[in-house]
């Protein structure tokens, strides 16, 4: 049974930071690209940062660019972001994804698998 359990998440004040983790297991975890999504109230699902199998090619959206990293510890299967410093627009709910992939390098969709997610509220 394929499992993603995503952390980290909680309230913080504009300019402060969190880290989001996410434990993987059920999956050769370094056979997959991983990703971190977000839904804001009202807004539909985006992409915030994905990280290929070997950390060799990432990617991030313009908004977070500069503020927030991702990154994968394939011995310990998990997929973390560093989010800093953080905005009020950043307010969402952060999800975990993976998706199998042959060759090295980002995707950006078709996620195969999903985790329940983790609410980052920023707010004063």
């Amino acid at each position: 049974q394929v499992q993603l359990v995503e952390s980290g998440g909680g309230l913080v004040q504009p300019g402060g930071s969190l880290r989001l983790s996410c434990a993987a297991s059920g999956i050769t975890f370094s056979s997959y690209v991983m990703g971190w999504f977000r839904q804001a109230p009202g807004k539909e699902r985006e992409l915030v940062a994905a990280i290929s199998r070997s950390s060799g090619d990432l990617y991030y959206a313009d908004s977070v660019k500069c503020r927030f990293t991702i990154s994968r510890d394939n011995a310990k299967n998990t997929v973390n972001l560093q989010m800093n410093p953080l905005n009020p627009e950043d307010t969402a709910v952060y999800y975990c994804a993976a998706k199998w992939t042959y060759e090295d390098y980002v995707v950006t969709g078709g996620m195969d698998y999903w985790g329940k997610g983790t609410l980052v509220t920023v707010s004063s």
